[in-house]
């Protein structure tokens, strides 16, 4: 993996910044910081997307100390977030939460009505996936805090994610479809492949648990697509073992096999043990073989 090369890189990059040159004035060492913090920002939600959540960490928790260190509310919000989102997808649940938590205070007090309602849908999605909170309840919060979401079109775009896995979870599918796509819609027209790539793998999970299995199977190959273009490997294991599912739930034996061994092959070129696990239980439910 890719992770300890980008975390070296990163790490220069603030080693020149401390060492090579002189003490700055007060607002240049804040326009830094803050320069820092947006780009490691950027950084940190792109590894995140294509799962590299270890080095994604690393990136992010780098990156609030420096939107601390520039005091800057927006920052530190938006920083709180995304390593939020990182820590749960780490198994760190409960500092998940915290972190979540810290995000809606500090937006609280900056009087800023837009992030406010950004992180409690943040917060709404992670009781969602956690199971703290009914998916009606969700879909209520969404609903509440939506409408204050005006200027970022990609928190507009997560509002409209949100709330499809919501309805999604309620067995509102056709209502679940047209949220997600509303979120596909921006994300494509803003050139935001990863997020794009997610939300066509949302709607193929839509599609299935709606009895369409044709229309899954079509939004996975738009995934895969972008995916390929992006070199996203971790999306292309995750769609090609949803393939693996969605045939393998109509019965596709052979097609389910094969999409389960593209998966692998390409988990086991990432090392990740877990997930080849995870695949081979899958094929030995096909085969018959342990």
């Amino acid at each position: 993996m890719k992770k300890y090369g980008i975390i070296i890189i990163s790490a220069l990059i603030i080693f020149i910044f401390s060492v090579c040159s002189s003490p700055p004035k007060n607002k240049d060492e804040v326009f830094i910081h803050r320069s820092q913090a947006e780009n490691m920002l950027a950084l940190g939600n792109k590894e995140a997307g294509r799962g590299n959540y270890e080095n994604a960490f690393a990136i992010l928790a780098e990156s609030k100390r420096n939107a601390v260190l520039s005091d800057d509310p927006s920052a530190i919000i938006r920083c709180s977030l995304s390593l939020a989102n990182v820590l749960y997808s780490l198994g760190r649940k409960d500092d998940a939460f915290n972190e979540w938590e810290k995000a809606i205070a500090e937006a609280e007090k900056s009087g800023n009505r837009e992030l406010l309602s950004v992180t409690r849908i943040f917060y709404a999605r992670g009781n969602l996936f956690s199971g703290r909170a009914s998916a009606a309840s969700v879909l209520d919060e969404v609903n509440r805090q939506q409408g204050f979401i005006k200027a970022d079109r990609l928190y507009i775009a997560f509002s409209w994610q949100v709330k499809a896995l919501a309805q999604r979870a309620l067995g509102s599918y056709t209502e679940a479809e047209n949220s997600i796509k509303r979120s596909l819609e921006i994300h494509e027209k803003d050139m935001y492949p990863e997020n794009a790539s997610y939300d066509w793998y949302t709607l193929a999970s839509i599609r299935s648990l709606a009895g369409n299995p044709n229309g899954a199977l079509q939004a996975l190959n738009s995934a895969i697509l972008i995916d390929r273009r992006i070199e996203n490997s971790w999306g292309l294991a995750a769609s090609w073992r949803a393939v693996g599912d969605v045939n393998r739930k109509e019965g596709m034996e052979k097609e389910a096999l094969e999409a389960y061994s593209r998966a692998r092959a390409i988990y086991e070129a990432l090392g990740n043990s877990f997930e080849i696990a995870q695949i081979d239980q899958r094929i030995s439910q096909i085969t018959g073989e342990n």
